[in-house]
């Protein structure tokens, strides 16, 4: 299906030492990699690392023990956003979408004003991009299982752009990162807004179908809406392949997906986050320790996208290396144990041992 293109490699040819999978799978042992659901490594286009194993997974309600493999799709969660993050790049090249700039307000006419916080008419679209709304919105206390929970609330709205907008303004827009479903849920309205076409099918078209993937949901809410910042349910495989498309610049097959420019600014800092991240468009920028040896600890720059129960995109610019991460830990509170174990003890330290720094 969708993977036959990809070029697989060995851990030495690209550059990693040969006991990758051992050092793998002691970690496993060691009890670090609970419910570790698949983990694909690519470095210059070429698979050289993939595991799969079994696992309980859930979707909206537990669906057992699953054997996973290449071609079995998994909930990426909020890894969702990040994806709608370069869909709005991709429509803005096209003049279909409004600039950050803009006024997000006025580019929702179709909600009357007197219901609208008149604070939020400063709010921008960069405002949505970046998460510093500064609307009262609480998804990291609340438990997705709580009505309270501002993605939850969102989700069972009867209309949930109306419900994201009239979210009071609690302090200027701009000033702090507050992590927020409803500023992506708004994005891709507009893209849908400004292309005329669902959420899902301008995916396949602009994003999907240029990187050779085809098999792909998206899940929506019992309004019909799509579930944008986290119903996004692909492979490992292709998660990858849209990373090491990113890492190109935004090319693949010689062919311009995602416009160079706006992965500059996406991945550019716009606001520190409280756990010493920082945030850019949808993405988080992060950095990992690796030790050079008798040179020391060196803290390489990551570019992350993040969902629950332990779903990640790990792309590390200047080793030019992706890391897709599969897991069924949702709501864990440890949930991202398992993928930094796969990034800083696993496959970081192979680096180091084979030399290539």
């Amino acid at each position: 299906m969708t993977d036959t293109k990809w070029h697989i490699t060995t851990p030495e040819d690209a550059g990693f030492a040969p006991d990758l999978d051992e050092n793998f799978e002691i970690a496993r042992q060691a009890g670090t990699l609970p419910n570790l659901h698949g983990v694909i490594a690519a470095r210059g286009g070429q698979i050289f690392f993939e595991r799969y194993l079994a696992g309980p997974d859930a979707g909206r309600s537990p669906l057992g023990v699953i054997r996973f493999g290449p071609e079995t799709l998994h909930d990426m969660r909020s890894v969702s956003k990040s994806i709608v993050g370069l869909l709005y790049g991709i429509a803005l090249a096209a003049g279909r979408v409004p600039v950050p700039e803009a006024n997000l307000l006025s580019q929702f006419p179709e909600y009357s004003e007197p219901s609208i916080d008149s604070a939020g008419h400063s709010l921008t679209v960069k405002h949505a991009l970046t998460m510093t709304l500064g609307t009262d919105w609480d998804e990291l206390t609340l438990p997705y299982t709580d009505p309270r929970n501002g993605e939850t609330a969102m989700n069972n709205a009867a209309d949930r752009y109306r419900y994201v907008l009239e979210r009071p303004v609690i302090e200027p827009p701009g000033r702090r990162w507050i992590y927020n479903g409803g500023a992506t849920a708004l994005l891709a309205r507009l893209i849908e807004k400004g292309t005329g076409q669902p959420l899902h099918e301008f995916a396949r078209e602009v994003l999907f179908e240029p990187l050779q993937i085809k098999n792909t949901e998206w899940r929506r809410g019992i309004d019909g809406e799509p579930i944008a910042a986290s119903g996004l349910r692909m492979t490992p495989r292709d998660l990858a392949r849209i990373g090491t498309m990113v890492l190109a610049g935004g090319q693949w097959n010689g062919r311009q997906v995602v416009p160079p420019e706006w992965l500059v600014v996406s991945f550019t800092s716009a606001v520190s986050m409280p756990d010493g991240q920082q945030y850019g468009y949808q993405w988080y920028l992060s950095t990992a320790p690796m030790d050079d040896g008798a040179r020391g600890v060196r803290h390489e720059k990551t570019i992350n996208a993040v969902g629950n129960g332990g779903q990640r995109l790990f792309l590390l610019p200047r080793l030019e290396l992706v890391v897709a991460v599969t897991a069924g830990n949702y709501d864990d509170p440890n949930q991202a144990r398992p993928p930094m174990t796969v990034l800083r003890d696993v496959i970081l330290p192979a680096l180091h041992k084979s030399g290539v720094q």
